[in-house]
């Protein structure tokens, strides 16, 4: 007689559980099931293409990130290794608070919106960020917050108004980094989040730094 096939019994967990995350905001293919280190390499010299790329641990290029030559600043096109869109990026112009949205694709219709970020506050030495996804459309309560300094690369991805930490960055100096590129580091996003997502918070949080840097 057969047996039905009887998976491992789950091992209990030694840390308190995560709130439900949503299981993919991008697609489940940029979800891992353990914890991914993903190196952000920016150039400062070029403005269109290119200046933003994301590599894994082996130097392969996981994403990249384009502008549109007409709106430089207000858009960016997140794109995967072979320069297919994945979200396009856009600054919300007639809000007080820094705001920007991201859609699927290069659409830029709101039946396409997939999460919106807004600063926590006007004034703030330190960045704190509430990320609202499409279907919160009241943004009583944020789905992710980003916390930290982005001066000294040490931001904090936390899931809803938890300590629970989803991703975290940390500057990587090497002889190699400071030879190709004037700014590299370390994201490392945790195991079965979406690290598409966390990405495209990054290249907003590079353009909100940037802004900063011109007022």
């Amino acid at each position: 007689m057969a047996y039905p096939y009887q998976p491992y019994p789950p091992q209990p967990s030694a840390s308190a559980p995560m709130p439900p995350l949503p299981a993919a905001i991008f697609g489940p293919q940029y979800c891992a099931p353990y914890p991914l280190d993903l190196a952000v390499v920016k150039k400062v010299m070029t403005i269109s293409d290119g200046n933003f790329a994301v590599t894994d641990v082996n130097g392969n290029i996981v994403f990249k990130v384009k502008g549109s030559l007409l709106t430089l600043r207000d858009r960016r096109v997140l794109l995967d290794a072979a320069g297919n869109p994945i979200t396009t990026l856009r600054r919300k112009i007639v809000t007080m608070h820094d705001r920007w949205e991201a859609y699927r694709g290069e659409s830029t219709e709101s039946k396409d919106l997939i999460f919106t970020l807004k600063r926590s506050s006007l004034i703030q030495f330190k960045t704190k960020l509430d990320v609202f996804l499409a279907g919160n459309t009241k943004e009583d309560v944020c789905d992710f917050k980003v916390k930290g300094s982005w001066l000294e690369r040490s931001c904090i991805v936390y899931a809803g108004e938890s300590n629970n930490i989803v991703a975290q960055m940390h500057k990587k100096h090497t002889v190699k980094s400071v030879l190709i590129g004037k700014d590299q580091f370390m994201v490392t996003v945790y195991p079965n989040v979406d690290y598409a997502f966390i990405v495209a918070l990054i290249v907003i949080l590079d353009e909100i730094n940037d802004d900063e840097k011109e007022e």
